[in-house]
């Protein structure tokens, strides 16, 4: 698992990433990433989500937004 600061520092570029994806500012792009199952995901240490690039847990939240 990740340490806090290095989680957080993911957690900062994801949502800046995110936030270009979808034109959005980064504090809703933050909301979106909060509000998302990936999220839970990344937090969760059996998934080991948070070793995967920055880009791809990106497209994993934009696959899940045009899923619902």
């Amino acid at each position: 698992m990740l340490s806090d600061l290095l989680m957080w520092n993911k957690i900062g570029r994801i949502v800046m990433r995110l936030s270009e994806k979808l034109e959005v500012s980064p504090l809703r792009a933050l909301d979106v990433f909060y509000m998302s199952k990936v999220c839970d995901r990344l937090h969760d240490p059996e998934t080991e989500l948070y070793i995967f690039s920055d880009a791809y847990i990106v497209d994993e939240i934009m696959m899940e937004l045009y899923q619902s």
